[in-house]
C-alpha cells in the first residue's frame, strides 16, 4: 500500500492511497478549531492507513509517539481485560459479581452481575466517599485499600422513570479492577493484564498506570473552558469558529443533558478521588501512576488504533491473539438498548462497548448526534475528544487523540468528522475494487 507523507502545514506524518482527504480535514480542523496537540490513527483490514499528528504551538515535546489522557476511551480497555477473562474460561458474563468477590454483596448488591457493571447498570455511579490517590497504585489495589472503600457502597438508582443505566464515569474501572484480579490466576491488576497481553505483544502504545519511562512522554491536557466555549459557538463557521457546534446547537444539546446530569446519583456523591478538584488533577504525577481505568488510561493515537485494528479484526493481528473467537463474540453479544440517564440512547453490549447503528426516523437529535458518522462502529470515546472504536465489518481500527478538552462538545462530534470521512474513503475503495 502507497504511504503519501503529509506536508500541511504543522501537521506531520503519512496516509495510504485512497485516505489522503483525512490529511487535508486533519489540516483543516488543527487550523481551525481550538485544539493544542492532536493523533490521528486509521487502520484498515490490518494496515496502518492514516498516521498524523500536529502540534499548533509547535511544541518540539509532542509527537506521534506522546501519551495523552485518553479519559473513557480507556473504557474499551477495561472490556477488553474482562472479555480476555471470558475468553479463557474464566469468567461469563451472567455471573454475579458477588461469586468472584463475596464481600461484593452487601448493599443490595448481590444480584449485580458482571454485564451489569458493564453497562453502567450496577447502581453504583457514585461513592459515598471520595479514595485517596495512594488507594489507586497497584500495590494497594492488591491489599484491598479500594475494594474495602466498594464493598461498604450501596446500590442506588436514579428512578423506574430513568431506567438502570447511568453513566459510571468512574466507577465502573474500579470496580472491573477488582473483580479482575480476583479472577485472574496471576492476580494481576487490568494495568499490568494490558502492559503484559496487550501493549507489549501488540507492540501498542497503551497503559493504565504509567512507570518512569512513559511519565516522561506523557502530554498535559488542557481544559477549554465553559466561557470561552460558549464565546466561541457565536462565532459563525465562515469566520472561523474554532469549536464544533454554533451556540444554537450547544444549547439545544445543554438543555437536555444538564438536567440529567444534575439528577443522577453521581452528581450528589463527592468528588471520587479525595484533592480533585478540576481537569487539571489528571495531570499530576501520582494520579497518573495511579490505576483508574475508566478514566486515567493513556496512549497515543497509535497505540489504540492498533489495539482497535486487533479489535476489528477478530481479537487477533498479524500473529498475535489477544481475544480467542469465543471471547470476542461474547464481548459483542447482547448490544442491550436502554437510555443513559433517561437521555441518550445506547446499545452497551454484554462486554461494555457501545454498539453504533444508523438513525432512523425516530431518532432524537442527540442520538443522531451520536450514531451518524459511527454506523457500524464499537467502542466508545474520552472527556473532551478521544475516541477509540473499531468497526468488524469495514475491517478500520479508528484512533483520536487530542490534548484540548471540548466538554460541551459532549460526544465526540469533532473527532467523529474523521470517522465518517474514514467510512467514505472505505467505501470508495471497496466500490473501485
Amino acid at each position: 500500500m502507497n504511504q503519501t507523507q503529509q506536508s500541511f502545514g504543522a501537521v506531520k506524518g503519512t496516509t495510504a492511497s485512497g485516505f489522503e482527504s483525512l490529511g487535508h480535514l486533519f489540516e483543516q480542523q488543527m487550523r481551525t478549531l481550538a485544539e493544542e496537540n492532536a493523533q490521528l490513527c486509521v487502520y484498515h483490514r490490518g494496515k496502518k492507513v492514516v498516521d498524523l499528528w500536529a502540534s499548533k504551538n509547535a511544541d518540539p515535546d509532542f509527537n506521534a509517539d506522546s501519551l495523552v489522557n485518553i479519559f473513557s476511551s480507556g473504557k474499551s480497555l477495561e472490556a477488553i481485560a474482562i472479555a480476555s477473562l471470558v475468553s479463557k474460561g474464566l469468567l461469563r458474563y451472567d455471573a454475579r459479581v458477588s461469586d468472584h468477590w463475596p464481600e461484593f454483596k452487601g448493599g443490595g448488591k448481590d444480584q449485580v452481575t458482571v454485564a451489569d457493571v458493564m453497562r453502567h447498570e450496577a447502581g453504583l455511579a457514585g461513592f459515598d466517599r471520595s479514595v485517596d490517590l495512594d488507594d489507586l497504585l497497584p500495590d494497594n489495589i492488591k491489599a484491598n485499600s479500594l475494594g474495602g472503600t466498594i464493598e461498604k457502597q450501596v446500590q442506588r438508582f436514579r428512578s423506574p422513570a430513568t431506567g438502570k443505566r447511568e453513566y459510571h464515569a468512574v466507577t465502573r474501572g474500579w470496580i472491573a479492577n477488582e473483580l479482575f484480579r480476583r479472577v485472574d490466576p496471576q492476580g494481576r491488576t487490568i494495568g499490568e493484564f494490558v502492559k503484559e497481553e496487550i501493549s507489549a505483544p501488540l507492540n501498542a502504545d497503551v497503559a493504565v498506570g504509567l512507570n518512569d519511562r512513559q511519565l516522561e512522554r506523557v502530554a498535559d491536557i488542557k481544559l477549554l473552558s465553559f466561557g470561552a466555549h460558549l464565546r466561541a459557538s457565536l462565532r459563525p463557521r465562515i469566520f472561523g469558529r474554532k469549536v464544533f457546534h454554533n451556540f444554537v446547537q450547544l444549547m439545544a444539546r445543554l438543555l437536555k443533558v444538564l438536567p440529567s446530569l444534575r439528577k443522577g446519583n453521581a452528581s450528589e456523591a463527592p468528588p471520587p478521588i479525595r484533592g480533585m478538584t478540576g481537569i487539571s488533577f489528571f495531570n499530576d504525577i501520582r494520579m497518573r501512576r495511579g490505576e483508574t481505568p475508566s478514566a486515567n488510561a493513556h496512549s497515543s493515537a497509535r497505540g489504540l488504533a492498533r489495539v482497535a485494528a486487533m479489535m476489528a479484526a477478530g481479537g487477533k493481528l498479524d500473529t498475535v491473539e489477544c481475544l480467542n473467537e469465543d471471547g470476542w463474540q461474547a464481548l459483542h453479544q447482547a448490544p442491550l438498548p436502554a437510555k443513559m440517564g433517561g437521555v441518550i440512547l445506547t446499545r452497551f453490549t454484554q462486554g461494555g462497548v457501545d454498539q453504533f447503528l444508523p438513525i432512523t426516523k425516530d431518532s432524537t437529535l442527540l442520538e443522531k448526534a451520536f450514531n451518524d458518522g459511527r454506523e457500524g462502529f464499537y467502542g466508545w470515546m474520552g472527556l473532551g475528544g478521544s475516541i477509540f472504536q473499531w468497526h468488524p465489518e469495514a475491517e478500520i481500527g479508528f484512533a483520536f487523540v487530542p490534548t484540548s478538552l471540548h466538554m460541551l462538545d459532549f460526544l465526540n462530534e469533532r473527532g467523529k468528522l474523521y470517522q465518517a470521512e474514514v467510512l467514505k474513503c472505505v467505501a470508495n475503495i471497496e466500490a473501485n475494487q
